[in-house]
């Protein structure tokens, strides 16, 4: 009998097996066997799977802060010593080729990426000390797209601090500058009455949320086009309609019923909103705002409120979606209303110009960049 299979037996079964491995023997136990094929193993390897995960972001993390930083200082020091030595900016092309020839295996010391290095300091030379800590929370590409597209510092950062918050790949940072998300939510007129009918700070998160006009841009409709045929469009494209409202919201349903009297009632859109701890119903309106629409969605929130939320929920919040809206009377229709609500416009894309959306990623783009977040 061979050494390898001499060893105590049972009933004829080995209590190891041999794998070959080039000339020597691995042994395998059977209770290792018997290890692997349990449920406790299998979560614990994917315990250990999200460890070294968790590790490699965070590295890949304090690489990118240390780049960044790296990157401030360059611009720092060159534009010092061209002040202070009256130095053109013929100098940059040299200490491009003396930075790449010192660090060859180093990229980013092009003449080309150190001009944007310093354009890229001097842009925000000028603003909070803590700015060099909060541009090197984003990577390279994403500060050097919002270098290239926005103009004043102060909406700059607003674009940085979304980008971290909300963790955009640079195509969706993209699409919301494209989409002048700063204009429709920092600096919009919004039409609310969530400082009344909430507290702090749920009703500044609330207000926060809010957009005006909302761009369904994604949706191949015309502006004609009739509430329901709208409503499932947004739904067929629910990736892009949840980008646009924002971080937080959560799908329920669509034409989600409530009985109430023994009478049916339904609300266009339902979502959950994940910070806010809430229900947030959307009523959608094609046509210009109406009193009426405000009653109806106030009755809404109340069955909501009533027969839906759970008692650790948040009061429900609603918001109607209109193609037109007088301030005035949205103002005067919110004022007495004891449910907390919003009234916003939609757009159909007119927001951004045609030859633009043909370079804004697809639906399928933005899936795939959305599942690598």
């Amino acid at each position: 009998m061979s050494a390898a299979s001499q060893g105590p037996c049972n009933g004829g079964r080995a209590a190891s097996s041999a794998i070959a491995l080039g000339n020597a023997p691995f042994y395998v136990s059977a209770m290792t066997n018997d290890v692997m094929g349990t449920a406790d193993y299998r979560s614990f390897i994917a315990e250990l799977k999200s460890r070294v995960q968790a590790a490699q972001i965070k590295a890949a993390v304090a690489v990118n802060r240390e780049l960044l930083l790296l990157y401030w200082d360059l611009g720092r020091m060159i534009t010092e010593r061209q002040e202070a030595s009256g130095w053109g900016d013929g100098v940059v092309e040299q200490i491009s080729r003396d930075l790449s020839k010192e660090f060859p295996n180093l990229k980013g010391f092009s003449r080309r990426n150190l001009y944007r290095i310093k354009q890229w300091y001097s842009f925000y030379a000028d603003h909070s000390e803590n700015v060099p800590q909060l541009v090197a929370q984003i990577p390279w590409g994403h500060n050097a797209l919002i270098l290239e597209k926005i103009k004043a510092p102060e909406v700059a950062l607003w674009y940085v601090h979304k980008t971290v918050e909300n963790g955009w790949s640079r195509n969706v940072l993209g699409l919301q500058i494209e989409t002048q998300l700063y204009e429709r939510q920092a600096g919009a007129r919004k039409i609310e009455n969530f400082d009344r009918r909430l507290p702090a700070p749920q009703s500044d998160l609330a207000r926060e949320t809010l957009k005006d006009p909302y761009v369904f841009d994604f949706l191949d409709l015309g502006d004609e086009a009739h509430e329901r045929e709208i409503e499932r469009n947004l739904v067929d494209h629910i990736t892009r309609f949840m980008l646009e409202l924002g971080k937080g919201f959560a799908f329920v349903g669509k034409q989600y019923h409530l009985e109430v009297g023994g009478e049916d009632f339904y609300i266009d859109l339902l979502f959950y909103h994940l910070k806010l701890h809430c229900y947030v119903a959307i009523e959608l309106k094609n046509g210009p705002f109406k009193p009426e629409y405000a009653g109806k969605l106030n009755f809404y929130l109340t069955a909501l409120d009533e027969e839906v939320k759970a008692p650790a929920d948040n009061p429900s919040i609603g918001l109607v979606l209109c193609k037109q809206r007088n301030s005035v009377v949205a103002e005067y229709a919110l004022r007495d209303l004891n449910k907390p609500m919003g009234i916003s416009r939609y757009d159909l894309g007119q927001a951004v110009p045609e030859e633009l959306r043909a370079s804004l990623p697809t639906v399928e783009e933005l899936e795939q960049e959305l599942a690598k977040d």
